[in-house]
């Protein structure tokens, strides 16, 4: 099940909901209203500055080049 964030067009609040279907309305938690919209959903990825796994150039996995120990 997708998370889908939304803005309550009443009370203003943010909030997130898991969702089965997209054909379900959402309502307000705060304030109960329907005058909802969904948002623009980002992720983030956190690195410790090397590359990312599915970036890496090579075989993959240690000594397979995807480490660059070599």
């Amino acid at each position: 099940m997708p998370i889908y964030e939304y803005r309550c067009g009443d009370c203003e609040r943010h909030f997130e909901r898991y969702v089965a279907t997209t054909g379900l309305a959402a309502s307000c938690p705060a304030c109960g209203s329907v005058a909802v919209k969904r948002m623009l959903s980002l992720f983030a990825m956190k690195s410790d500055g090397g590359p990312v796994a599915s970036m890496v150039q090579g075989g993959g996995g240690c000594c397979g080049g995807g480490c660059s120990c070599h």
